[in-house]
């Protein structure tokens, strides 16, 4: 049978390849421009569609109205469960399909989830859209949302994964200028090897490119992106640049002086799709055209990759040949979607205490509870969730278990009235008047406000006779009027500076001063400049006092719970890190009162990110942790809370009891820096992995399978696990690896292998676990390569990394690395240890050391000395002030045997300079000394 089309592309029985290609080489030079852009336009005569790249789908279809909302991925990486993260994935694929259908032109099918970011920080204002910090659980859950997502047919996609953001994103502050110093070994063996699997395994077809530098290097321009995604690991899809980063590369990294010059270089380092101001970016793309600096066939290279997957989503082929062409509206909100998330909810849950077993309660004896806190009666959503098709409160999920019993609630927080200093009046929310605030006068009451103190300053205040927030959206007015507090600019919060007298000035979201124009006359608005005045003072009159009420609650029940946790959206969030570890001060001095008043006291933290809670584990029996849940958060809570299901989420991140154990924000390090568990020597809050159960668990011995003697080979471990316990109970069976004989410092445990199993009372199931040989592989610097080592490895496994319940050690005959061989031109990134340097661009291609104090050093072990010691010739960069570099022996401070003063010049003039070195046989480690402004790329000793 001959189909009749008009254009190759259009029969569907050519290779996909073919078609594409003949699509895109029909397109006009102007046609191949605008295509380059995240709205790539239609173009009729060839029947091309408009099309949007880029819908957020974090846990759940975002910004387009309702749709089932999945806990935050923070939650959901502590689920352990790679099967549930594909159903998950799976559904946001479908909801996707409906919206698309509805508005095609806006509602792209490239869903721009999951985030894999290394999160080796909990200071990170963005912790809840990534999965932990450990590469292995990160990379096998976010491996099989992308399959849910995009499907399993061989030939078409549901939807496509682009994954955030690579590489060596884990801070706001500065993010669109700074620079990750990631030397090779951090890169390879942890925050590249959280990206692999989506990518080799999951089939993940479009990745984002994160705002800062890596190296010096903005990762829009990093030679990883074509060298390791595109090539190394195969992704045949398309990469796209975050929002504004292109051009950012001018106006934040100041890495060129013309859009032209970025453009260019961004396209052939393997953007092929730009997310940015379309006039201002294809006009850079003309201009590098004309000048030479870009290519036609180079926007072919980028368009071929964008149009396979759009002809792979179906757009280009009859409804009858695409499995994923008509998806129900029904799938929208669907009813076993909200069970999903219910159920991932449930296993999102983390038991962090539960002395004398004081969980999970008995709904049958247990008559009275106080419900207690700011959280109690709320569920928040966070800058990329979608809008909730109903919510389930913890309150409104501990009434429904308890029906008819006494349940009380108090959220603790005082309910005040706003007076101006300047007359004493009271302030007034007029709903005739958009909710805007105005002194009320003497013969009418002012406005009740409950006043939630979210620490470091912050503040929101509820109107008690509406509901509504006090804002200041138009940045004029403040009125309450905001349903939530959400937004970019969060404008729903405000800072209280304590003054005299008990008196205080209001701060909008931004510092700005709030006024009473008039002595409060007027409504309350904005202040154009920094004046403080009697119209900008206020006081307030405490009508019902928070604490003491929760007291109250608290001594009148049987048990008391206390919710607690952050807003989303306040201190700590995209473009704002976290100012601390620690709860809100007001939290901490809540659970601690009402805990003096009832010792029956459970806390629950709800939250984007760890905490500190150091006060709270002393004290409180019982502590349950789970990220801000979606719609039934409060039912899957309440399930815990009753024993209706076992809690066996786990933590992916170790929780700190200080930040003084954390090195600084900027330390990417994880080695050096003793960060995560994989490094961290010291004594956790929790430890990663760690979460309890109402079941208990015996493991037999570990039987191992050892066929792992090159880098394709793989561990096999064998073991059984039994429920010893009454109740059905999930196990989270974790499996770690340490290495003793190894030529450098290796993490003290390592995740290799994980599995979520479900057991009922004294039910044994047979768990397995493989471990491919990469795995225990490290990435050898001397040579720019994995390599397994010839080295013992214990294997343990356990409930938590902490958890040795059995292990076993076998010997691994790998391979043993040779000593360094520095007669081959050596790159200085390559060091073994080093002090007071981190790692910047040579561009004269490739990575730089220079120094972050006035001296410092890189040491190189196993030195093979006989391949020569007579002379050290090296590639240098004398810098603004130049400098010196030396040759030392044995360690940073021993014995000289060569050194150079570096002339000033510029930032990148380069030189090659020669020391002579004695040239008699030398032994031990080589260190190089920096001193000034000098850098050094690589050298080699002959």
């Amino acid at each position: 049978m001959t189909i009749k089309t008009r254009f190759p592309f259009e029969n569907i029985e050519l290779p996909l390849e073919e078609r594409v290609t003949d699509l895109v080489s029909r397109f006009t030079l102007d046609e191949k421009i605008e295509s380059m852009v995240q709205y790539q336009p239609e173009i009729d005569r060839l029947g091309v569609k408009p099309y949007k790249h880029g819908t957020e789908a974090a846990h759940g279809m975002a910004w387009l109205g309702e749709a089932t909302t999945f806990p935050q991925p923070i939650g959901l990486g502590c689920t352990w469960n790679p099967s549930l993260m594909k159903e998950i994935g799976s559904a946001i694929g479908d909801e996707a399909r409906v919206y698309f259908q509805r508005n095609p032109a806006i509602n792209g099918l490239t869903l721009w989830a999951p985030t894999v970011d290394m999160e080796r920080d909990p200071r990170w204002g963005r912790t809840e859209e990534a999965y932990g910090e450990d590469p292995k659980l990160t990379g096998e859950l976010t491996t099989s949302l992308v399959q849910g997502i995009q499907g399993d047919h061989p030939q078409y996609f549901k939807a496509v994964a682009t994954l955030k953001h690579f590489i060596g994103n884990n801070n706001e502050i500065n993010r669109g200028s700074c620079s990750a110093s990631i030397d090779p070994r951090n890169m390879k063996e942890y925050y590249q090897a959280a990206f692999k699997p989506a990518f080799v395994k999951g089939g993940a077809q479009s990745m984002m490119t994160s705002y800062n530098s890596v190296n010096g290097i903005p990762t829009i321009l990093h030679g990883d992106v074509n060298k390791v995604v595109k090539e190394e690991w195969g992704m045949n899809g398309f990469i796209v640049s975050d929002a504004g980063d292109l051009l950012g590369i001018v106006n934040d990294h100041k890495y060129y002086e013309t859009y032209k010059e970025a453009v260019a270089h961004a396209i052939k380092a393997g953007i092929d799709s730009i997310t940015d101001e379309k006039e201002k970016c294809c006009a850079a793309i003309r201009e590098a055209l004309a000048e030479g600096l870009l290519t036609e066939q180079d926007l072919d290279k980028a368009l071929i990759n964008t149009f396979r997957v759009r002809f792979r989503l179906g757009e280009f082929d009859p409804a009858d040949q695409m499995p994923y062409a008509n998806v129900p509206e029904s799938k929208l909100c669907a009813p076993e979607h909200g069970e999903l998330s219910l159920q991932a909810a449930r296993e999102s849950i983390v038991l962090l205490k539960n002395e004398d077993k004081a969980l999970p309660w008995n709904k049958e004896k247990l008559n009275s509870v106080a419900v207690i806190g700011p959280l109690a009666d709320a569920v928040y959503r966070d800058w990329y969730s979608g809008s909730l098709p109903y919510k389930v409160t913890p309150l409104e999920g501990i009434k429904s278990k308890l029906d008819g019993k006494n349940v009380t609630f108090s959220s603790g927080n005082d309910r005040i009235i706003l007076k101006s200093s300047a007359n004493g009046q009271a302030l007034q929310a007029s709903a005739g008047d958009g909710g805007r605030l105005q002194a009320s006068g003497t013969e009418v009451a002012g406005e009740v406000f409950e006043l939630t103190d979210w620490g470091w300053g912050s503040y929101t205040l509820e109107s008690k006779s509406s509901g509504k927030l006090l804002t200041s959206a138009d940045d004029v007015n403040i009125a309450a009027a905001a349903s939530e507090a959400f937004g970019w600019y969060v404008k729903e919060v405000f800072k209280l500076d304590e003054q005299d007298n008990g008196r205080f000035a209001i701060r909008t979201w931004n510092g700005r001063l709030v006024t009473a124009p008039n002595g409060g006359a007027d409504s309350l608005q904005v202040k154009e400049d920094e004046s403080i005045g009697e119209t900008e003072l206020f006081t307030k009159d405490v009508m019902a006092d928070g604490i003491a009420e929760a007291v109250a609650a608290a001594k009148a029940a049987e048990t008391a719970i206390v919710i607690v946790g952050n807003n989303p959206l306040i201190n700590g969030k995209e473009e704002i890190d976290r100012p601390s570890l620690d709860l809100a001060a007001s939290q901490n001095e809540l659970i601690s009162a009402v805990y003096a008043a009832n010792p029956n006291t459970v806390v629950v933290v709800i939250g984007s990110y760890p905490f500190t809670l150091n006060a709270v584990n002393a004290q409180i029996p019982a502590i349950v942790y789970l990220s801000h849940a979606g719609q039934e958060l409060g039912n899957a809570l309440a399930d815990i809370l009753f024993g209706d299901y076992s809690p066996a989420g786990r933590l992916n991140m170790t929780w700190y009891k200080s930040e003084e154990q954390l090195t600084d924000l900027m330390d990417y390090d994880i080695l050096k820096g003793k960060r995560t568990y994989l490094y961290f020597d010291g004594e956790p809050l929790y430890p990663f992995g760690h979460g309890l159960s109402y079941g208990s668990f015996r493991y037999s011995a570990l039987e191992i399978t050892n066929n792992a003697t090159s880098m394709e080979g793989n561990v096999t471990v064998q073991i059984q696990v039994t429920n010893e316990s009454s109740v059905a109970a999930d196990e989270v069976v974790q499996l770690y690896v340490r290495t003793e004989g190894s030529r450098v410092e290796r993490p003290l445990k390592k995740l290799v292998g994980f599995t979520r199993i479900s057991l009922l009372p004294g039910e044994t199931k047979d768990v397995q676990l493989i471990v491919p040989a990469e795995e225990l592989a490290i990435w050898d610097v001397t040579r720019g390569r994995f390599c397994l080592e010839t080295a013992e490895y214990t294997f343990t496994a356990g409930g938590s990394s902490a958890d040795a319940k059995v292990s076993a050690t076998i010997t691994i005959a790998g391979e043993t690395i040779p000593p360094r061989n520095l007669a081959l031109q050596t790159s200085a990134e390559n060091y073994d240890e080093y002090a007071n340097v981190y790692l910047d661009e040579s561009k004269e291609g490739g990575t730089c050391v220079r120094l972050s104090q006035p001296e410092g050093w890189i040491k190189f072990a196993d030195v093979d000395w006989s391949n020569g010691s007579s002379a050290f010739a090296a590639r240098v960069c004398g810098g603004a002030e130049g400098g010196g570099i030396s040759v030392l022996i044995g360690n940073a401070t021993g014995a000289e045997i060569g050194s150079y003063t570096v002339s000033p010049g510029g930032e990148q003039d380069w030189e090659t300079i020669r020391i002579e070195l004695p040239g008699s046989k030398l032994e031990g480690d080589l260190f190089i000394s920096l001193e000034g402004s000098v850098k050094l790329s690589s050298f080699h000793i002959r």
